[in-house]
Order: structure tokens, then C-alpha cells, then sequence
């Protein structure tokens, strides 16, 4: 008799488990990660997320969270009609220094599993913004015998004045 009741308890549970159902299953989203690059520290960036319902009921979005304060997800309130789509801001206070890598869940009525986003960047300071880009490259044109190449070859360093002591 026990091993009949653990093996109803089981065949319930199990049918639990697969019940769970997942925020996928009626929403589809544009991106799931968005990469801001390098952002000057202090300077607060944000980017958008686009919720498409790929369902045939409306979609209501209950939460949007993230792990840290320093994450901000807005979203709205308002139903998702069937094929109709909404927009999740997602802000980034950009104080700390360093990469940085946030998720945003995003819970939706009536599913178990929400569907979580992702941001991510390195945060820098004001001059590694500015100065970010590469060292200027001289295009030298060579010709061979079958076509004409292009070889990239860096702009030349001026010397430093030699100091006296």
C-alpha cells in the first residue's frame, strides 16, 4: 500500500512539474541582451526591450525586477493585445567602474518562469570614453602583378625631445 501512495504522490508531482509553463511561451522579445560598450562612469544609460504576445489572449507584464538597485526596469501596465507589443526600459546608473553584467526577470501573469534580459558594458572613466579610439592608420597602396592590395600600416609616433638632467 506504501508503495502504491508514494508512486501516486510521484505520478501528481511529476504532472506538477510539467504544468510549470514559461513566460516563452507567450512572449518573444526583440534582443535578450543588450551590450552598451564602454559608458563614462557617473553618466546613466538606458535601452529598450520590445515584448511582441505571440499568444491569442492578452499578456499582462505583473513585474520586471532586477538583482541591484543600479538596474532599472519600467514597464507598462497596460495588457499586451495578441500580436501587439510593449517596450521594457531598462536603465543603468553607470557608478561603479568596471564590466558589469545585470539580469532583468520579467514576470508575466498566470507563468511560473519569467523571462529574464540582460545588460551589459564596462563602465569607464571620462578620458578612456574620450580616447577609446585607435591608433591612426595609413593606408599604403601596393600593386602586384594580378591586383591591387591595400596593406594598413600605423601611423608613425612622434620621438620625444631627449631631457637633460
Amino acid at each position: 500500500m506504501k508503495k502504491l501512495l508514494l508512486l501516486a504522490t510521484l505520478f501528481t508531482a511529476g504532472f506538477t512539474l510539467s504544468a510549470q509553463q514559461k513566460a516563452d511561451e507567450v512572449i518573444k522579445l526583440n534582443i535578450e541582451k543588450h551590450d552598451f560598450g564602454k559608458i563614462k562612469q557617473g553618466a546613466p544609460v538606458t535601452t529598450f526591450f520590445v515584448i511582441t504576445n505571440t499568444s491569442n489572449k492578452p499578456v499582462f507584464i505583473e513585474n520586471a525586477t532586477a538583482g541591484c538597485g543600479c538596474t532599472t526596469p519600467e514597464y507598462s501596465k497596460e495588457p499586451i493585445a495578441p500580436n501587439g507589443t510593449s517596450r521594457i526600459k531598462v536603465g543603468y546608473n553607470a557608478a561603479a567602474m568596471g564590466h558589469f553584467d545585470k539580469d532583468v526577470s520579467i514576470k508575466i501573469a498566470g507563468y511560473t518562469d519569467p523571462k529574464v534580459i540582460k545588460i551589459t558594458g564596462e563602465v569607464v572613466a571620462d578620458a578612456a570614453v574620450n580616447n577609446s579610439a585607435a591608433t591612426p592608420v595609413k593606408a599604403e597602396a601596393s600593386e602586384t602583378p594580378a591586383k591591387q592590395t591595400v596593406k594598413a600600416k600605423p601611423a608613425a609616433k612622434k620621438k620625444a625631445a631627449p631631457t637633460k638632467h
